[in-house]
């Protein structure tokens, strides 16, 4: 008697449907991972802007920024921060 004798057809079916339920729960938990890490990174971007509203306009200029550079800035600094953690994934 051979192996394939011996699985019933049943046991097949169950198998593929354990399959594609954890890659679906997979897929469903990186989705989750993902609106949370943006959920966290604009309140992270949020808490640096009110942060840079309370500073002097002199202490702005100090670190290379004025008042009109504020959302600009950061969302270029969120940027440059996004490559270098990407390019360090690889």
């Amino acid at each position: 008697m051979t192996m394939l004798n011996t699985v019933p057809p049943n046991a097949m079916v169950a198998s593929s449907m354990q399959r594609r339920t954890r890659f679906v729960l997979k897929r469903i938990g990186r989705l989750f991972n993902r609106w949370l890490a943006a959920a966290i990174a604009e309140h992270a971007r949020r808490a640096d802007i009110a942060v840079l509203r309370h500073l002097s306009d002199r202490e702005l200029k100090d670190i290379g920024l004025t008042r009109g550079d504020l959302g600009a800035g950061l969302a270029e600094a969120a940027r440059s921060r996004i490559g270098m953690q990407q390019s360090k994934r690889r």
